[in-house]
C-alpha cells in the first residue's frame, strides 16, 4: 500500500532527512521504522537499532553499569 502525506513543513522534511542519514536509513527507511516504532512493532531479531534504541532497551532491562551493558551486547552479538 501507498501512502502519501501533503504539506509537510520543509523544516521537518530536513530534520527527517537527518535522522534518517544518522540511522544509516532512506527517507522512507525512516518514516516506516517511525511507524513501526508508534504502532508497537518491534523490528526483526537482526535488524539493525541506533545507539538511541539499544540505549533505551538497556535501561528497560535495568541495565546500569558499562560492564553490564557490554556483557549483554556480547551475549545478543554471540547468540546470533
Amino acid at each position: 500500500m501507498n501512502l502519501s502525506i501533503k504539506d509537510i513543513a520543509p523544516e521537518k522534511v530536513e530534520r527527517l532527512r537527518e535522522r534518517a542519514k544518522r540511522n544509516h536509513r532512506s527517507l522512507q527507511g525512516e518514516i516506516k521504522a517511525l511507524i513501526d516504532q508508534a504502532i508497537g512493532v518491534e523490528p526483526p531479531r537482526g535488524e539493525t537499532i541506533t545507539i538511541d534504541e539499544l540505549s533505551e532497551r538497556g535501561r528497560r532491562l535495568g541495565l546500569s553499569t558499562p560492564d553490564e551493558a557490554t556483557r549483554w551486547i556480547r551475549e545478543l552479538r554471540d547468540g546470533r
